[in-house]
């Protein structure tokens, strides 16, 4: 039996793990539970897991996680500390799942020899990438993608060696507004570039897989996990969100990852591999889906791609300040502030002010440049609020 710990354990991703979990009866068993700032939640979710452990980020939630777990037995502990000690239990697999910059501490924490990190948090390589790789390296911690493209290339990059790998292709669904003109996405409200095709995902993430920075993020990443140059990675357009990703080698042979669009399907690889097991997922009928199209992206409706793949070609701490500003600009977007090119606008507007550097060597060094970048990014606002729609 596999003990494991879910770090962002009330989330999306956190939702999909407890899905594989109870299609898995008796193959796992939790050792620890971290989430946020909701102490029911938490408690409901390490109760229902039969976790040994719960920790809540926010300090002042300690109380009323202690009581929502009383007459368990389960020991639960607050603030960051506590998700600290979360992530160092003693386990085979550590989920990591905590939204933004907050999860890459705890995430470094469960590097442990012969552990596995199931990484879904996207700022651990966005934001100190080549020391994250470094240290899970160091440290004999294997790392393995949780987010469905990155996972489909994992698996399909077993069909031949490194060395001949030609191109790595992530897919992106062109999210709401694959379809709309500049102008009209131009005046999209929150509320539209929420309504994605395809994937139930949270505000920011959803947004921007709207503005296709989610795909340009996950280029980075891509570069990180699999070691391969900015130009052997590219992105294509595919709106039925089927094919995840694709390899290609160099005698002319593709391989591909395919799944409908379900988290459970990563997520269960990750926690079973190199064995599969068994999900109640929906399964992938081709003849029933009929058609599958592809298209390339188009950089003037969507320029936060462009934008990311010459931060991906210039390296440094350029990825660092992306992400941070980037996380300004969109939650400035939800909160009706900017209009929807003013993400992209801000974005670009940062990294121009911030003279590049080299990538971030340690966890402080990744915190300063991120936190340098959220502050030149929220001093940028006010010149783009009255582009707000």
């Amino acid at each position: 039996m596999k003990r494991l710990s879910v770090l962002g354990a009330t989330g999306s991703i956190g939702h999909s793990v407890r899905k594989v979990l109870a299609d898995a009866p008796g193959l796992y068993e939790v050792e620890a539970v971290a989430g946020g700032r909701d102490a029911a939640a938490l408690a409901e979710t390490a109760r229902a897991l039969g976790a040994r452990f719960a920790a809540l980020a926010d300090p002042a939630g300690g109380a009323a996680l202690k009581e929502a777990l009383a007459g368990s037995g389960i020991e639960s502990g607050a603030g960051p500390e506590a998700v600290l000690e979360a992530a160092r239990r003693d386990t085979d697999v550590v989920v990591s799942a905590i939204v933004g910059c907050a999860g890459l501490a705890p995430t470094v924490a469960a590097f442990a020899p012969g552990r596995r990190v199931a990484l879904a948090n996207k700022e651990c390589l966005v934001a100190a990438g080549a020391f994250f790789m470094a240290e899970a390296a160091r440290l004999d911690t294997e790392i393995l993608p949780v987010d469905s493209e990155h996972n489909a290339i994992f698996q399909a990059l077993s069909a031949g060696p490194h060395k001949a790998v030609e191109k790595i292709t992530l897919t992106a669904s062109g999210g709401p507004f694959r379809l709309k003109s500049r102008e009209e996405i131009a005046r999209a409200l929150p509320q539209d570039a929420l309504k994605h095709p395809n994937w139930n995902m949270g505000a920011k993430v959803t947004i921007d897989s709207a503005t296709l920075m989610n795909k340009g993020l996950e280029l980075i990443e891509a570069q990180h996990l699999f070691g391969v140059s900015a130009d052997q990675l590219d992105a294509v357009v595919h709106a039925e969100s089927v094919v995840h990703g694709l390899v290609s080698f160099i005698d002319g042979s593709v391989t591909a990852g395919l799944a409908l669009p379900d988290m459970c399907v990563p997520i269960a690889h990750c926690l079973a591999y190199p064995e599969r097991v068994a999900t109640s997922c929906r399964k992938l009928d081709l003849v029933a889906l009929g058609r599958l199209s592809f298209e390339a992206p188009d950089l003037a409706r969507f320029p936060a791609l462009g934008l990311a793949h010459e931060v991906l070609k210039q390296g440094g701490v350029a990825a660092t300040i992306l992400n941070a500003a980037n996380e300004i600009a969109v939650a400035a977007f939800l909160e009706g502030r900017i209009g929807f090119y003013g993400i992209t606008d801000i974005v670009a507007a940062t990294l121009d002010r911030i003279n590049g550097g080299p990538a971030p060597a340690s966890i402080a060094e990744a915190l300063d440049a991120d936190q340098l970048a959220r502050r030149t990014a929220t001093g940028l606002l006010p010149k783009f609020a009255a582009k707000a729609s």
